[in-house]
């Protein structure tokens, strides 16, 4: 079951957004990813997050196998213990659950194998907690969004202001025309060129078929220029050229 990198990122992000980078995996912030459990794996894996986990499987040691070969009255353990470290010397991996029994029930299943993994007489295998886990960010895993938010801003701060993600929709012309003439003061009579620099790098011809479309729907009007001293020769290029007459130059919001 794979996942995609880009759903491992916006789980991150999801995860930075909470409280102490920490929630439940219950939480609604996570109802949208429908691999909660994989993704989780392989951002830890990756040393990006952590989660609470419970045991998975239980295998004996050569320390418990050495255990039980002990005389009786030399085991430093219960009897009930003993027939448990027997059940596990007699599987090579067990879980918890096949412990369980009308004698032992889960809370002090766990608690014997909690007693016996610190005395090292088993090993364990843990997963992502069935019921109630949490899961959080790791200090790397903190320092390296901070790292792609830095990268992020500094793509955005060195690229031209206003440059489109992709094609604008004629609306979206349409609301640049509008700031533009508000931000320039030039009273409803934008000169294309400013448009164009904040546009770039769509085609020429996109944007002159945009404003072509805009005038057939009686959102704009289209003014040639006329007195040309005012402007350089770059600037008066940036008009649309037509097959007689000065280029159409300036945009009047209708």
């Amino acid at each position: 079951m794979s996942v995609h990198p880009l759903d491992e990122l916006k789980f991150l992000l999801k995860l930075q957004e909470c409280r102490h980078h920490r929630a439940a995996l219950t939480s609604p912030s996570f109802k949208s990813f429908a691999k909660k459990d994989k993704i989780c794996q392989n951002l830890n894996k990756a040393g990006l997050v952590d989660f609470s986990r419970e045991i998975a499987t239980v295998k004996i040691t050569p320390a418990g196998q050495a255990l039980l070969k002990l005389p009786e009255h030399a085991l430093p353990i219960t009897t009930a213990e003993l027939k448990v470290l027997h059940k596990l010397a007699a599987a090579r991996k067990i879980t918890p659950a096949q412990l369980t029994s009308s004698t032992l029930k889960a809370a002090a299943r766990d608690a014997l194998l909690q007693k016996f993994l610190e005395r090292g007489l088993i090993t364990v295998e843990t997963q992502l907690k069935r019921q109630n886990a949490e899961v959080w960010l790791t200090p790397r895993g903190q320092d390296c969004l901070a790292q792609l938010v830095n990268q992020f801003q500094a793509i955005r701060q060195a690229l031209p202001e206003g440059i489109p993600d992709s094609k604008p929709s004629d609306e979206e012309v349409l609301a640049l025309i509008q700031r533009l003439d508000q931000e320039e003061a030039t009273h409803n009579y934008l000169p294309i060129f400013y448009l164009r620099q904040k546009l770039q790098p769509l085609a020429r011809e996109e944007l002159d078929q945009i404003l072509y479309r805009l005038q057939r729907n009686d959102k704009i009007e289209l003014r040639a220029i006329v007195h040309t001293q005012d402007y350089t020769p770059e600037q008066i290029s940036a008009g649309i050229e037509q097959r007689a007459g000065s280029p159409l130059f300036f945009i009047k919001v209708i």
